[in-house]
């Protein structure tokens, strides 16, 4: 007589069977991200030289320092993605957190001449602090009211850090880094790829958190809160833990990137504190594609090197074109943001649902001429 269960049993065997008879097998999904890992990491070491993107070699200090940029702003990207592309929360007051790990580092550094390891766990433990604080106020209101909120508290900060209360911040000139008690390996040229693989550990830690988080029970319960917050009430689960989180998770790992874009940078000014910076990570992670795996890296590495490449290029290589078009072309600015806008328009879905919207229209087309 046969039971029940042997029928499923035979179909799961024949299941497991299946791929083993056609050859095939697929790579486990950490594969993918690992080789990418492991091609970053062994960049210092390439002599390669990619002409038209890169000045000179892949291992010479410019291009290394630039890559090292790109890969700050993706993980600052990255933290900001969670609010934003997993949760649905437009938070204005991203770049406080980033300039409070940055700023906190720096004073630590340069007033109790704190070694590099502590003043960095002290930048993180308070700008995840100050994000905790700041999220249980600001999350109290929903939409348009939490982000004025959030806008406030970084204009707050901002006019703060610019007025250099007893001369502590050095207003518009900023902070210069204390080298006297970072460790060597991070001081000087000659050390730009310690600098850069710094820089991809941290893009590769936010990476690696928010994708964790994202797949644990709690990154369901955000994406419930971002595609209907009200039902997820209704269903008994509060809202508003689960976003304090996310806002406290996303802004620790700001100030992380906040002490590294010191360590990378030599310094700090006013310029990272500003509501106009976190605009910058909105756009980073809309054109990269927000919510998805890779949008935000993608976005903010590709908008951080055309922004570079275009301030180098100056005026110059628009100097033949008359002056009413010259002019707005000469400026950085204004191209991204045309770019971004053209973007937004015709690919909503950003970078990374690009080759989706282009495999759907090859099929669509390929189903008109049959």
């Amino acid at each position: 007589m046969i039971t029940e269960t042997e029928p499923r049993a035979a179909a799961r065997a024949d299941d497991t069977a299946a791929p083993a008879a056609s050859g095939r097998r697929r790579l486990p999904r950490w594969a993918g991200p690992a080789a990418v890992l492991v091609v970053l990491a062994t960049l210092p070491f390439s002599t390669l030289t990619v002409p038209g993107l890169f000045e000179g070699a892949l291992n010479s200090p410019a291009t290394l320092h630039l890559l090292a940029f790109c890969l700050v702003f993706g993980g600052l990207a990255t933290s900001y993605d969670l609010l934003y592309g997993r949760v649905g929360l437009l938070s204005f007051g991203h770049a406080l957190y980033f300039a409070c790990g940055a700023y906190t580092a720096a004073l630590l550094m340069r007033i109790l001449e704190l070694p590099l390891l502590w003043a960095a766990l002290v930048s993180v433990l308070a700008g995840t602090l100050l994000s905790l604080l700041l999220g249980a106020v600001a999350l109290r209101v929903n939409g348009i009211a939490m982000a004025m909120v959030t806008l406030a508290f970084a204009q707050a900060g901002s006019i703060l850090v610019a007025r250099d209360p007893g001369r502590v911040t050095g207003g518009e000139e900023g902070l210069s880094l204390n080298t006297a008690v970072v460790p060597d390996a991070f001081v000087g040229v000659m050390n730009t790829a310690n600098l850069y693989w710094a820089a991809l550990a941290y893009a590769a830690l936010a990476t690696v958190v928010v994708w964790w988080l994202s797949a644990s029970p709690v990154g369901r319960v955000w994406q419930g809160i971002r595609a209907n917050e009200q039902r997820v009430a209704v269903l008994g689960v509060d809202p508003y833990p689960y976003k304090l989180a996310a806002f406290t998770v996303g802004g620790g790992l700001a100030s992380l990137g906040g002490v590294v874009y010191l360590l990378v940078t030599g310094g700090v000014t006013p310029t990272i504190t500003t509501a106009e910076f976190t605009l910058t990570l909105l756009v980073m992670v809309a054109l990269g594609g927000a919510g998805s795996r890779w949008g935000a890296v993608l976005g903010a590495g590709l908008y951080t090197y055309a922004e570079h490449r275009l301030r180098q290029a100056g005026g110059e290589a628009f100097s033949a074109l008359p002056d009413w078009i010259a002019a707005p072309l000469s400026q950085p600015l204004f191209i991204l943001g045309t770019l971004f806008v053209l973007m937004v328009f015709f690919f909503p879905g950003g970078l990374t649902a690009l080759p989706g919207r282009v495999r759907s229209a090859l099929r669509a087309r390929r189903t008109a001429h049959e």
